[in-house]
């Protein structure tokens, strides 16, 4: 949440951003514009990647503030039938398939259809207790229609049916372990279960079943989603990951830190643009020697499958490369 307080009006986060040319005088006076109500040019230039908060070297948080401002000045140009969907997520019925008692729940939030075909059927989650759709809609997606209120709005509702399922959670939508981890705390909302990212259960689980893995001897590129600028930890994991199954990351611009975002968020927004900045990802990612472009989030998935074709690049979702690893399918380089 944003913290005025902490800010220094440096200017870092904006003279950072990826999206903006901004200088870092520029930067902070565009900041201290916003945190004085008043409209500033970063609102046109916003493409809501919540990049800012990772750069801010305060931890004031000028996403928050950002978004905030996007919303009361309507500056994020949504159709307002890209609103509704996210309203009609919640109403989706929710369901709960239990599992083992003593192993955990898999979050599905309301993506199953986007989910690696067969991933449920996978030796890697046998026996967890599955909870999808309404209920475990995590609401993050909303910071990707310039929309803040919604997250404050239902955010008890999504902590009390986690808290009902009365067991550990592992969440497999990045925005899911976002808005647990971070952004349930600026609501002054507390969580009372234990709770694993994806990348923490998998590499968990390979370090125990060692014995299952057949190096995949390969080279990749990493598509960070925008929810891991709240979780940047979470990286470590990542890397033993592929440690532990023979891959090697490579160094490539677009990464880390300075990841791009995939562009769903903008690019029904702002289309050139969005094409634009894909175009550069995806020939950084193969320029830097990678044979596949690893992704996480379903929306990256769906977004970059055809810059990724375009330029014969593979694209292979962190699941489905576990699963190659441990011999469940073939090796697709």
């Amino acid at each position: 949440m944003w913290d005025a307080s902490r800010c220094d009006w440096c200017g870092i986060c904006l003279e950072r951003c990826l999206y903006c040319d901004y200088d870092r005088a520029e930067g902070g006076r565009q900041i201290k514009l916003l945190s004085q109500g008043l409209e500033a040019g970063i609102l046109q230039k916003c493409v809501t990647c919540c990049a800012c908060t990772e750069f801010c070297p305060q931890g004031a948080d000028p996403f928050d503030l950002i978004l905030g401002m996007m919303e009361q000045h309507r500056s994020f140009p949504v159709n307002p039938d890209m609103v509704t969907i996210f309203d009609h997520l919640r109403d989706i019925p929710s369901a709960i398939t239990f599992g083992d008692p003593d192993k955990p729940a898999l979050s599905l939030c309301v993506m199953e259809a986007s989910l690696p075909q067969g991933m449920l059927e996978s030796k890697l989650f046998e026996g967890l207790t599955i909870a999808k759709d309404g209920d475990y809609f995590c609401l993050i997606g909303y910071v990707h229609l310039g929309l803040r209120t919604p997250l404050e709005k239902h955010a008890a509702a999504f902590l009390e049916a986690l808290t009902a399922l009365n067991r550990d959670i592992v969440f497999i939508h990045d925005d899911c372990y976002a808005m647990v981890h971070a952004k349930l705390k600026d609501f002054g909302l507390s969580v009372p279960f234990a709770y694993q990212h994806i990348f923490e259960y998998l590499r968990d689980y390979l370090r125990d079943n060692r014995s299952l893995i057949t190096p995949l001897e390969t080279a990749v590129a990493y598509q960070r989603p925008c929810a891991s600028r709240y979780t940047p930890h979470k990286d470590a994991s990542l890397d033993e990951i592929f440690k532990l199954i023979g891959v090697r990351r490579v160094e490539r611009r677009y990464d880390k830190e300075n990841a791009l975002c995939c562009s769903a968020a903008f690019l029904r927004v702002y289309p050139e643009r969005g094409r634009a900045f894909q175009a550069m990802n995806v020939e950084d990612a193969s320029k830097s020697g990678a044979q596949a472009l690893i992704t996480l989030c379903p929306m990256c998935d769906r977004a970059l499958k055809r810059p990724c074709d375009a330029a014969a690049l593979t694209k292979i979702n962190i699941i489905d490369l576990c699963r190659m690893a441990i011999g469940e399918i073939p090796a697709s380089f």
